[in-house]
């Protein structure tokens, strides 16, 4: 057996990647959670995990666009990301270090871009 075969099994996840939609170095340890795969700056992800978070088994591996978050039962904001290449939706605690403003534009997006004309609601 080769020394790259005895050695496969005891790779380490790497500590940082680049963000795919922003370009920036994003550290793997984040304040919140233990499977960071988003950009704390501008919230795209890639898609990593299939079924458990941090299983890190997706076979797709596409950037990950965030479209919303939402409130989980316990009060605990979550972004919702919808995959590029498989169009998969998924769910993932935000982050302490996530950027504010890009969590509230996208809390807020609803309300900026509603699916009617505004017009409409005075006529109710």
């Amino acid at each position: 057996m080769s020394r790259d075969q005895r050695t496969r099994s005891r790779r380490h996840e790497p500590d940082s990647f680049r963000c795919r939609h922003c370009r920036l170095d994003v550290s793997t340890e984040a304040p919140g959670t233990q499977h960071r795969n988003h950009c704390p700056s501008c919230l795209w992800s890639r898609h990593l995990d299939a079924v458990v978070p941090g299983d890190r088994a997706a076979g797709c591996a596409a950037s990950m666009e965030p479209i919303a978050v939402c409130v989980r039962d316990d009060g605990e904001w979550a972004i919702v990301h919808r995959c590029g290449g498989c169009h998969t939706v998924g769910v993932n605690r935000i982050a302490g270090d996530d950027n504010p403003l890009a969590l509230i534009r996208l809390a807020v997006k609803p309300l900026a871009r509603p699916p009617f004309p505004l017009e409409l609601l005075g006529r109710l």
